[in-house]
Parts: C-alpha cells; sequence; structure tokens
C-alpha cells in the first residue's frame, strides 16, 4: 500500500480512532475531517461488505472532496467512487482511477485496523 497519505502536513498519527465499524453499514461511505495542531485531514471512509477501506478524500484532478457536491459517492454496485465535481472515477477497492479524469489518477489510501474495542484506527491493515 501507498503511503502517499503520511505525506500530508495534517497526517493523522498511527492509531488515531476514527468510530466504531459497526456505525458504518455495508455499502456506505463516511467522509471525516481529522482535527490536529498541524491542520484538518480529509479521509472518506468506505465499507464494502465487511471491509473498511479508507482515502485522502481529495481527488488527485483538483484535490477538491470527492463529495464536495453531494454526499453520495459511491456508485449502487459499491465498486466505484464517484467525484462530485467533475465525475473522475476510481476503484472502490483500490483507489486507482477507472474512468474520466480519473484515469491515470489514482485516490491514496489510508490503511485501517480495527481495535480490540470495534473502533476503526489509522494503522497497518491485515
Amino acid at each position: 500500500m501507498s503511503q502517499a497519505w503520511q505525506q500530508y502536513r495534517s497526517a493523522p498519527k498511527q492509531g488515531t480512532r476514527l468510530m466504531r465499524f459497526e456505525e458504518l453499514p455495508p455499502g456506505d461511505t463516511r467522509s471525516l475531517t481529522l482535527q490536529s495542531e498541524s491542520g484538518s485531514f480529509p479521509l472518506l471512509l468506505v465499507r464494502l461488505d465487511d471491509t473498511p477501506l479508507a482515502y485522502v478524500n481529495a481527488c488527485p484532478h483538483q484535490y477538491l472532496p470527492l463529495d464536495q457536491r453531494g454526499k453520495r459517492v459511491l456508485s449502487q454496485d459499491g465498486e466505484q467512487l464517484r467525484c462530485t465535481n467533475h465525475d473522475a472515477t476510481f476503484s472502490a477497492r483500490t483507489g486507482e482511477g477507472i474512468g474520466g479524469l480519473g484515469e491515470g489518477c489514482a485516490l491514496d489510501p489510508v490503511p485501517l485496523s480495527l481495535d480490540d474495542d470495534g473502533w476503526l484506527v489509522i494503522g497497518m491493515s491485515d
């Protein structure tokens, strides 16, 4: 997994708790803004079945949030993320650009793990 997310000045620390896994329904997304002394970090959580994924919520086309113009960024089949600004399309599973202005770029994945209390945390995924 790419570690590009760590290059953001406001990148959260490993072990940062995000939310309880059960609060993110399958086939849904959640946009979070993590605050720290270094600034705001935009994060997009995605749950595909029982698999949690996270990406920096910044379309590589113009670094605007994918959900800036609407919260519905996950396709009905759960396989694609769509930027609401310019319709750039990305694989929900890998973040790779697969259509429109997303072709040739990728979202920056952020590793997740599940702690013993059922929280999604920033960290190395299994």
